[in-house]
């Protein structure tokens, strides 16, 4: 903020109709989105006005987490040990309940990085073409990738994202949020046909939203 609470980033879209604010969890910084013809002066009122809520919310972030030999890293919900194995080959994999890791220690932090985006476009993939069966729809491209906005995303040509930290969200967060993808293929909008097939294809609705509400921003910091 302009007291140095935070960096400020300023965007502008041609289609908002008024200011947003929010704050990005993964840089630990405030956003301020302007309509077009809005000048900064009206978003530095705004932050000025709003200085206590941004100064809460980003005093409630969590700790940006790394990977480190001993640490932990979850999937599916499920912590792990991160295990550094010497003289292993130059990759990463799941043993006995860990994450071991070989190579040299100083390429740890990314192979597991490597290895938690390879299982997420596999584990996903898998899931989305699952719930396609399911919807009576063809699945096009699958790709994850290094989003720190959201957690999915159909496109108009019915090619779906996933963020590859949603590997690290327990298995029904997952479940709702590819269900959640893959009813876009056949609704594009969010009417009522799109929610009641979305709800077909997984009931984890409310505590997939309820969950990413509560730990999501801390998803989102992971390196």
């Amino acid at each position: 903020m302009t007291g140095g609470v935070a960096p400020v980033i300023w965007r502008r879209n041609p289609r908002a109709r008024r200011i947003i604010l929010r704050i990005d969890p993964s840089a630990a910084q405030v956003v301020v989105t302007l309509p077009p013809r809005t000048a900064r002066s009206a978003g530095i009122a705004l932050l000025e006005l709003h200085a206590d809520w941004v100064r809460s919310r980003l005093s409630a972030l969590p700790e940006m987490p790394g990977f480190a030999d001993g640490g932990q890293v979850a999937i599916e919900g499920v912590p792990h040990a991160i295990r550094h194995v010497p003289g292993g080959r130059n990759a990463a994999w799941l043993e006995a309940g860990c994450l071991q890791v070989g190579g040299e220690r100083a390429f740890l932090a990314r192979r597991v990085g490597d290895f938690l985006r390879a299982e997420a476009a596999r584990r996903f993939l898998v899931l989305a073409q699952d719930k396609a069966n399911e919807a009576g729809v063809v699945l096009g491209r699958v790709r994850v990738r290094d989003t720190r906005a959201r957690w999915g995303s159909c496109s108009p040509k019915g090619a779906l994202m996933f963020c590859w930290r949603l590997l690290m969200a327990p298995a029904l967060v997952q479940d709702y949020v590819v269900a959640h993808e893959v009813a876009h293929l056949r609704h594009l909008d969010h009417g009522p046909d799109f929610w009641a097939l979305a709800a077909r294809l997984s009931p984890h609705r409310a505590a997939a939203e309820a969950w990413l509400a509560v730990e999501g921003a801390g998803l989102m910091r992971v390196a």
